[in-house]
């Protein structure tokens, strides 16, 4: 048997981020491996009977220090009895509640709780369901291949393309679960789309046409705004701050008073609340302040635009006033109207419309160095829109403003 090392404390443990394997002390043979992509987990490396073997604990810290060395010495004990834990492992992975249906849902359930939206884990088990359990659902996960990937997602990849990619990405990170779990060998996801589906599959811009949401073309939206105003409602005043702003529905329906600074003209829209989960502050033009001062406030009542009861408006309330105005558009929509203008009738750089819009600009790299968010040429910017909107469109104002430029 090996020789009992030092035993390290749990604070030593918790430093240990060179990868290797760290001997840890208290139990002979018990190791952290440190992998080069962080990952951490316990192992015993150790004699059964003539061979030499290496039995996996549980990753760390989801294993503790303390229940990592009750572990090695309960391996140990059955050992010396003459057992082997690590075919017992083995064995009871070969059961039926390995099998890929079953680990899906053991993913979703570890990670229900992180998904802010209530919708997202019935999505992940309509699909799965509708998609992939009748293909390998009941097979071991250790053995799903991508053939099996390929037999889920190619019969819809052509004509339901959005939802072939997601069930694509779905099936990948149960795969991933599934290896952290030690439930498959590691290696390559037979669900990996770059360097592996992407070789067998078309891109889905060759495969299907994208389609949009349906917007009101630029020329247009003066007459629809002088008309918005005159709808009474709050589902109409927050789809006219939503076009003001270029925010999602979402962002607006949400908003809550105490996000709005009137004075410095900012609404600052918390992390929890944006589909980046970054936090995003709004520059307000003198039009979206006039409208959010025109507004009935209520007590104990912090949604900017509250429905029946005081509560959030629901996501099909903006669209109601559309369909009543008779308009052939979306509320999301009007965010492409936007980016069409900003791009068509301003030269302002599209990393600032990008940003208006609070999309992600450049790469991961390029992120990562810029620390501002562009806020003073994005008012400018806002300020410019609100302009367009309440300026009727003739010729001349057309190719005025077109020539404009957003410091």
């Amino acid at each position: 048997m090996p020789k009992i090392a030092k035993a390290l404390t749990a604070v030593e443990i918790k430093r240990l981020t060179e990868p290797g394997l760290h001997t840890v002390g208290t139990v002979a043979g018990l190791r952290l491996r440190v992998k080069e992509s962080g990952a951490r987990s316990w192992v015993l490396r150790t004699m059964v009977g003539a061979r030499r073997a290496e039995i996996g604990l549980g990753g760390y810290p989801t294993v503790t220090l303390a229940q990592a060395v009750d572990y090695a010495r309960e391996a140990l004990h059955k050992i010396r009895s003459g057992a082997d834990p690590a075919a017992e492992r083995r064995a009871l992975r070969s059961t039926v509640d390995s099998t890929f249906k079953k680990t899906a849902e053991d993913y979703i359930k570890a990670h229900r709780a992180g998904w802010k939206n209530p919708k997202h884990a019935q999505q992940w088990e309509n699909t799965l369901e509708a998609y992939v359990y009748p293909v390998f659902g009941n097979k071991h996960v250790r053995d799903v291949t991508k053939t099996d990937v390929l037999a889920a997602i190619e019969p819809i990849w052509g004509t339901k393309n959005e939802t072939a990619s997601r069930v694509r990405n779905r099936i990948e990170m149960v795969l991933s679960y599934a290896m952290q779990k030690e439930l498959r060998p590691e290696g390559l996801n037979p669900a990996r789309w770059r360097g592996n589906l992407d070789m067998a599959l078309p891109r889905s811009g060759k495969s299907i046409r994208v389609k949009h949401h349906a917007a009101l073309g630029v020329e247009g939206k003066h007459e629809f705004m002088k008309a918005l105003a005159k709808i009474e409602g709050m589902g109409a005043r927050a789809l006219e701050f939503a076009i003001l702003t270029a925010a999602r529905s979402g962002e607006v329906r949400g908003a809550t008073w105490d996000e709005i600074d009137l004075k410095a003209g900012i609404w600052s829209i918390p992390a929890k609340r944006m589909k980046a989960s970054r936090p995003h502050r709004v520059p307000l033009s003198a039009q979206a302040i006039k409208l959010l001062k025109s507004l009935p406030r209520f007590e104990d009542i912090e949604v900017v635009f509250p429905g029946k009861e005081g509560k959030e408006l629901s996501d099909m309330t903006l669209t109601a006033v559309l369909r009543r105005m008779e308009v052939p558009a979306t509320a999301h929509g009007f965010r492409s109207t936007f980016r069409d203008w900003a791009s068509e009738r301003t030269a302002v750089p599209s990393e600032v419309a990008e940003m208006a819009l609070a999309h992600a600009v450049g790469d991961q790299t390029e992120a990562a160095y810029r620390r501002g968010d562009l806020f003073d040429k994005r008012r400018e910017l806002m300020t410019l829109w609100a302009k367009y909107i309440e300026t009727p469109v003739t010729r001349g104002n057309v190719q005025q403003m077109a020539k404009r430029r957003t410091k």
